[in-house]
């Protein structure tokens, strides 16, 4: 069994590689075996025609937790359903976090249940993810 200390440092490293993550604005919170969890506060960069945070900003975030906990193993775990409902809006400022659980693994998938809520503990929207893990050890690069 892997250590929780070795899949926590394997979340950050890849949290710290994810180029489109950062330029979103969404930093590492938590994450260890099976589990993420990410924040960003709406920017006027998240917003859309109607002055709300756009679903897609909501997605990216939610899919960063999705992608950190489902590879959180050691193995490539690559994303291959997923699902999103919004239940209410997001404003300039709000403090958004996504936190991803595993729901089940086997050998070759897993699903992920994501709830992204802001900081007043409203929930605004739900995800839920489907990955297939590969054989394939993945580490991400040290630095």
């Amino acid at each position: 069994m892997e250590s929780k200390v070795r899949a926590q440092q394997r979340v950050a490293q890849l949290a710290a590689q994810d180029r489109f993550a950062r330029a979103m604005g969404v930093t590492l919170v938590d994450g260890g075996p099976g589990h993420a969890t990410v924040a960003m506060t709406v920017r006027e960069q998240h917003l859309n025609f109607n002055g709300s945070c756009h679903g897609g900003a909501i997605f990216a975030l939610a899919d960063a937790a999705f992608g950190l906990a489902s590879n959180s193993h050691g193995l490539l775990a690559a994303g291959i359903d997923a699902h999103i409902t919004y239940q209410a809006a997001a404003a300039l400022g709000d403090a958004l976090t996504a936190s991803a659980v595993e729901v089940s693994r086997s050998r070759k998938l897993a699903v992920y249940r994501i709830d992204v809520t802001r900081s007043d503990g409203t929930v605004i929207s739900s995800f839920t993810g489907t990955v297939y893990v590969t054989a394939q050890h993945h580490e991400p690069a040290q630095g």
